[in-house]
């Protein structure tokens, strides 16, 4: 059981802290304590059917940072002034298919499922890659699929951040093909099993942002009864 010592101002206070920030205090670094929590949230997030399609690559590199910097239009002051710098990959179609070696792997070693019940499972899978989402209309739109799953868990990062007093920056803007081939080149990207979906800079802020602006709840929020 959860002990609720968190107070519900204590969550709303964090998601006001959370800003993307655009430029860190290069003099100030995360803990390796408090990055592990990060990154264990990210380890720990949930997934479509479970797959945990997504890699995440922390570049401590300063050469590669400087690289990534140049196809990095986002992330011009996060990749010199960031504590942490974290490329999160997405799996592509080839372990993403309901029939890859990948998927196997993670229901029978993984996840412990009997072989048995994963033969049924399997055809679920193909049903609901097939039919219901017509995923596997081209190869792009299953890593796009497998993008959303790295979403949830940079989600849950950057909030585990916030409430543990550490900012970040979500960051898409970057030249997909570019990231790819110096990833590729640095053999980052497992023969073509894994794809750049996004990237994300953690630190302590440089300087204070303004306040944050939302729309009204009764905005984007609509009951149905």
């Amino acid at each position: 059981m959860i002990h609720k010592s968190i107070q519900r101002q204590d969550i709303i206070d964090a998601f006001h802290f959370r800003h993307a920030t655009k430029k860190f205090d290069p003099t100030k670094k995360i803990s390796e304590e408090d990055f592990n929590v990060i990154l264990e949230a990210a380890r720990l997030s949930p997934s479509s059917v479970g797959y945990e399609p997504w890699k995440f690559l922390v570049v401590e590199n300063q050469e590669l940072r400087e690289k990534l910097r140049e196809v990095s239009w986002g992330a011009q002051g996060q990749l010199s002034t960031a504590s942490h710098f974290v490329v999160i990959l997405a799996r592509t179609i080839k372990d993403t298919k309901y029939d890859s070696d990948y998927v196997k792997h993670q229901m029978l070693d993984v996840k412990g499922f009997p072989p048995e019940l994963f033969e049924k499972i399997k055809a679920r899978y193909k049903s609901f890659q097939e039919e219901d989402l017509h995923l596997l209309e081209s190869d792009r739109t299953m890593l796009d699929w497998a993008g959303k799953q790295t979403y949830i868990a940079l989600a849950n990062m950057m909030t585990v951040a916030a409430f543990l007093g550490i900012d970040s920056c979500p960051i898409e803007g970057f030249q997909f093909d570019k990231v790819q081939e110096i990833l590729d080149e640095e053999n980052l990207l497992e023969d073509g099993h894994l794809a750049v979906s996004v990237m994300v800079a953690f630190g302590y802020r440089a300087e204070e942002p303004r306040p944050k602006i939302r729309k009204e709840m009764d905005e984007v929020v609509q009951w149905i009864e």
